[in-house]
């Protein structure tokens, strides 16, 4: 198992490119289910998720290939409607393959998901609006065994609760049912809204994008010619790094972004007092010499994210005062607490909410990841940490970041990869 090691040491310096978005990535993985001959996929992250997605579709009968800049994707031989628990369990976001899988085939099997131990994610809200559309759905053996005897027919589909997944599961059934589907409090994620574009390109009709209510026109199960798609820049790498020149006092440029995905992170950064330039794609963080306290409720976008808790968390440990962060997402994503406490960080939990008092001298030590961003965080309180910190159980960091160790160690941090 690796680990990563972190030299605490001096500021950063230089520029980094930011890649694909796995959470655009997956979604539009999904949706080449729906798609005749060959998908090119651009800009794909080279993450471990990307890499067990691609073999949840190859065991399902599709194919990949490495074509230049594309990855060619054609599912037009899928023989397998089975989604098999062995690759499910490592991954939440195999459940994207339920709509689809369930709107082209009319029948499908696919395992209850696992994923970051980070709280209760229940599919129910994909599988309550599925049933509203005409499918029959049974839990069996640990499996969604969904069935349209009728095919998939369009609907009202009121969400109780903003979901990612789930919104994305359903837009994918609705390109290919029949008749118009209306999704109210829809997610707004501009992940999600990638993936409404890619269906607008192979002509599906979908109207109110961006907000949180669209309308689709399904195809009647008309697969559908899909163009190239080059995947969005991932905010939430964009956004570490972004924590990583603030809590390290660094001057730094970040290339291939969208600072239009990063409004929430960049307003909190301004509050704590660093500046910026910013480009259509390009974007310079400088520094401060003391950080403001800020406070942090996570919510869903265009709110400050969930998945920059963490990262936030670490950089207050450096600020002068107090800092209340809340999460009011998932219940168990403050696990990074204690870690960042073995490191010396003065923060005190109560229910949802963390407050951290600083500045505080951080110490070099051994500290164990329990989720992908929660190890982003260990990392960067290493990267100013007095003496070495380890960072273990990094696989949950290789989920969702490509080559971290690398492109820090690029702009000038100590950093390597080691073995246990």
């Amino acid at each position: 198992m690796d680990f990563i090691e972190i030299v605490g040491n001096g500021p950063l310096h230089g520029e980094i490119s930011i890649s694909g978005a796995k959470n655009a990535a997956l979604p539009i993985l999904a949706a080449t289910i729906l798609a005749k001959g060959n998908v090119c996929v651009k800009n794909l992250p080279d993450v471990k998720d990307i890499k067990t997605f691609l073999k949840l579709l190859d065991l399902l009968g599709s194919t990949h290939e490495e074509v230049g800049d594309c990855f060619v994707i054609n599912t037009t031989n899928l023989n397998s409607t089975t989604a098999t628990y062995d690759i499910v369990k490592t991954m939440r976001a195999s459940i994207l393959v339920l709509g689809p899988l369930l709107a082209r085939f009319g029948e499908c099997r696919v395992s209850l998901p696992g994923g970051c131990a980070i709280g209760q994610r229940p599919v129910g809200l994909h599988l309550k609006a599925l049933e509203q559309m005409g499918a029959v759905i049974t839990i069996e053996n640990g499996y969604i065994h969904a069935t349209a005897p009728k095919g998939l027919h369009g609907k009202v589909i009121v969400f109780d609760k903003i979901t990612v997944t789930g919104s994305e599961n359903v837009i994918m059934a609705a390109a290919l049912a029949k008749g118009t589907s209306k999704i109210v409090n829809v997610a707004k994620e501009p992940e999600v809204v990638q993936l409404c574009q890619m269906l607008q390109s192979a002509g599906v009709v979908i109207r109110g994008l961006g907000s949180d209510e669209i309308e689709i026109e399904g195809t009647d199960g008309r697969l559908l010619e899909i163009p190239d798609i080059t995947v969005i820049p991932d905010r939430i790498e964009a956004g570490t790094y972004l924590c990583a020149a603030a809590i390290s006092k660094s001057t730094l440029t970040l290339k291939k972004v969208q600072p239009l995905h990063l409004e929430a992170v960049i307003q909190k950064l301004e509050e704590m007092g660093l500046s910026f330039d910013i480009g259509s794609d390009t974007m310079t963080i400088y520094p401060v010499e003391k950080l403001k306290p800020v406070d942090i409720v996570t919510t869903e976008y265009p709110g400050f994210p969930t998945d920059m808790q963490a990262q936030f968390m670490a950089l207050a440990t450096q600020a002068e005062g107090v800092s209340v962060i809340e999460e009011r997402l998932f219940e168990n994503r403050l696990m990074h607490v204690s870690e960042l406490q073995r490191l010396g960080a003065k923060i005190k939990l109560k229910g949802h909410t963390a407050t951290v008092t600083g500045p505080c001298e951080l110490q070099g030590s051994d500290v164990m990841a329990t989720d992908l961003r929660a190890s982003s965080a260990l990392v960067l309180a290493g990267l100013i940490a007095k003496g070495i910190t380890r960072v273990h159980r990094i696989y949950h960091l290789d989920r969702g970041y490509e080559r971290l160790e690398e492109k820090l160690s690029n702009i000038g941090a100590n950093i390597t990869r080691g073995k246990e």
